[in-house]
Formats: structure tokens, C-alpha cells, sequence
């Protein structure tokens, strides 16, 4: 269900104007779902899938531990593209019964 979360949410993003830099970025630290742009701020995505709320929102699973692995992942990225002083945000994308809610500046 998951992949199938983020290929939904990939294609939102390019319907939005994103420009896709990579999926599934990892490192020793984590992994990020999608790299963006959007204009000239680099966007940092954590997709969450679910058939359903029953066990709460899929925002609620990105938890201060999630958000601080993403960040340090996020470093090593822009690092190793020796990407300095850019704008950048992180965002949740949450996947309902195939229906998409988007969090800009999530965390």
C-alpha cells in the first residue's frame, strides 16, 4: 500500500508543478519518500497510506523522532549536492482510501 501511496502522491506533486528530484532517498540515518522542487524551495515528503482513519490520521505516524531523522536526512542530501542557503520546507502527504491531503511546513 505504501508504494502505491507514493506513486499517487508523485503524480500529484507533477500535477502541482513539482519537480520531482528523487524518491526513496536513503541513507544509514532514513529515508525520505520525495525530493521537489517547488519554484525554488526544496521540499522535503513524508508519505503516509491508509485504507482508512481508524487507527488516526497518517500525519499522526510522523512523530518528533520521525521528523528529526528526516531533517538529518534532509542535511545529508543537501550536503552531498553541496546545495547551501536554499529555502526548504518538509511536508507530510497523507493518502486516504486513495484520496490525498497535502501539509506544506508540516514540521
Amino acid at each position: 500500500m505504501g508504494r502505491s501511496g507514493e506513486s499517487k502522491a508523485v503524480k500529484y506533486l507533477k500535477k502541482k508543478g513539482y519537480k520531482i528530484i528523487e524518491k526513496n532517498y536513503t541513507t544509514s540515518v532514513g529515508e525520505i519518500d520525495v525530493i521537489a522542487l517547488s519554484g525554488e524551495v526544496w521540499v522535503f515528503a513524508e508519505v503516509k497510506t491508509r485504507a482508512d482513519e481508524t487507527f488516526g490520521l497518517p500525519s499522526e505516524a510522523v512523530t518528533p523522532r520521525k521528523q528529526n531523522k528526516y531533517r538529518l536526512v534532509a542535511m545529508q542530501f543537501l550536503n552531498a549536492k553541496d546545495i547551501y542557503d536554499e529555502p526548504m520546507r518538509f511536508d507530510v502527504i497523507e493518502v486516504i482510501n486513495g484520496e490525498i491531503n497535502h501539509i506544506e511546513n508540516a514540521f
